[in-house]
């Protein structure tokens, strides 16, 4: 019979490291999130049902691009660190890495695209 102490047993089963630091970015990118989501919100709502000439005259104004850049950036990033923790809790081996780099790219080629098309917008 093997006496093993509780912390024999759980060495080697415990934090990847990086829990924290996840849990914080999080919470910071969220709150991020809710400060931007009012503007983000009466950005677009005065950009519907307008003419073409009137949608792009606002984004060629530098605060109304910049808001929804921010607003689309950090929420992808959000939605990217949200998607690869579901991810790591419900995959293993080989398809674990291939969703998260999945995700990851697919995310960061979101964020190229829509930077790209408010680029276009604003000049």
């Amino acid at each position: 019979m093997r006496y093993l102490t509780a912390r024999k047993r759980a060495e080697g089963k415990g934090s990847a490291g990086h829990g924290a630091e996840h849990h914080w970015f999080m919470q910071v990118s969220a709150v991020a999130l809710a400060l931007l989501t009012p503007f983000f919100i009466f950005i677009v709502g005065r950009a519907l049902g307008a003419g073409h000439d009137e949608v792009l005259a606002l984004f060629q104004r530098p605060w109304p691009v910049l808001v929804i850049g921010l607003m689309l950036v950090v929420g992808l990033i959000h939605a990217r660190s949200g998607a690869q923790t579901m991810i790591e809790d419900y995959l293993q081996g080989g398809r674990r890495k291939a969703a998260i780099i999945f995700v990851t790219v697919l995310v960061y080629l979101l964020i190229a695209t829509t930077l790209y098309a408010l680029a276009k917008l604003a000049l």
